[in-house]
């Protein structure tokens, strides 16, 4: 059995991309979707990502974390996943696609994807932290002296801890580097691990930021991996009309031999 795959990341966020239009995957089969992500015996990456033909949409999203389980919304892989549609012609600028949170839309400017998030209703606040779900849950706190900060350790006692337990949570540090300009890294559950950028979590932490008066509507988010902008309106439902910017790139295309 071989496999083409592409290769691709979002500010450092990787991902190996399969068009599985002719759903010639095994979607059940997490022990292959893990390896694929393997570092060390597979192409490597964060996670896995499918597209999909849809029967309204452009096309469908399949997300997988590096663990072969079906996860919840990635928004860096979303990018992703436009940037490929475009390159198999499925789409010029725009998009509009189906993930397991609902439906995006999505359009591409100067290089820069630009993914429309789902609305945030709800900002949960607690004495240390906020929590919000931006398609993903994430558990988002400010910290001091970031560039040192032991996100792996504090990162993974919080995933399961109280009150998340097995469901878990994405983890969010954050540093305020100037006005509307944020430091950010992120420990993913299903990765089990830092990752270099995290588009739903610099999504949460530009939405709670500004739920804790420290941010404008506009909010730029420094990852390891780069940069990423999230752009966003506030109104009496919740935030609305909420974009993730940032660039996603192919890295490298090829077979992978079972």
């Amino acid at each position: 059995m071989q496999i083409e795959f592409f290769k691709y990341q979002g500010t450092g966020n990787d991902f190996v991309i399969l068009d599985n239009r002719r759903q010639s995957f095994d979607k059940n089969d997490t022990k292959l979707i893990a390896k694929l992500c393997d570092r060390k015996f597979g192409i490597g990456a964060d996670g896995l990502i499918l597209l999909e033909n849809h029967p309204s949409c452009d096309f469908k999203m399949v997300y997988y974390n590096s663990d072969g389980r079906e996860s919840s919304m990635c928004g860096n892989g979303g990018r992703c996943l436009v940037a490929f549609a475009k390159l198999l012609g499925i789409i010029d600028q725009n998009a509009n696609f189906e993930a397991i949170d609902g439906f995006h839309q999505a359009y591409i400017e100067n290089d820069l994807i630009h993914l429309k998030m789902q609305d945030v209703a709800s900002v949960e606040n607690y004495t240390n932290h906020v929590f919000l779900d931006t398609g993903s849950p994430h558990h988002v706190t400010l910290v001091k002296d970031l560039k040192s900060f032991d996100v792996v350790r504090t990162g993974s006692s919080i995933r399961r801890g109280a009150p998340y337990f097995e469901k878990g949570t994405n983890v969010n540090f954050v540093e305020q580097v100037d006005t509307d300009i944020f430091s950010v890294r992120t420990y993913e559950r299903g990765v089990e691990n830092e990752t270099l950028s995290c588009g739903t979590g610099v999504t949460a932490v530009a939405l709670a930021m500004h739920h804790m008066k420290k941010s404008s509507e506009a909010v730029r988010l420094l990852t390891p991996g780069g940069e990423l902008k999230v752009v966003f309106k506030k109104t009496t439902k919740g935030y609305e009309d909420i974009y993730l910017i940032g660039p996603a790139c192919m890295v490298f295309k090829g077979t992978y031999l079972c």
